[in-house]
């Protein structure tokens, strides 16, 4: 079952990774953690940013979220590396 389509966004090295800031997708993930799955597999440049989820945080519709949360209903998701204080 595919769901709605949804923005992923893509923050710092992320970004620079990928190429992109941002992506309209549909998706068949049910967590945060089959997307990454799912976009692990498109080419070598979505492999080489996912390829360390320790230094990855995610956030679903502007909350923070762990890998496992669920992505019915999205409307967003962000990906971006650990924040430092400052």
């Amino acid at each position: 079952m595919c769901i709605p389509d949804f923005d992923v966004l893509y923050f710092a090295w992320v970004r620079e990774r990928i190429g992109l800031p941002r992506e309209r997708i549909s998706s068949t993930a049910g967590t945060v953690g089959d997307l990454v799955a799912e976009l692990r597999t498109r080419e070598d440049r979505y492999a080489a940013a996912f390829a360390d989820l320790t230094a990855l945080r995610v956030a679903v519709d502007q909350e923070l979220a762990d890998f496992d949360a669920p992505l019915a209903g999205a409307r967003e998701v962000a990906f971006f590396p650990p924040m430092t204080g400052g």
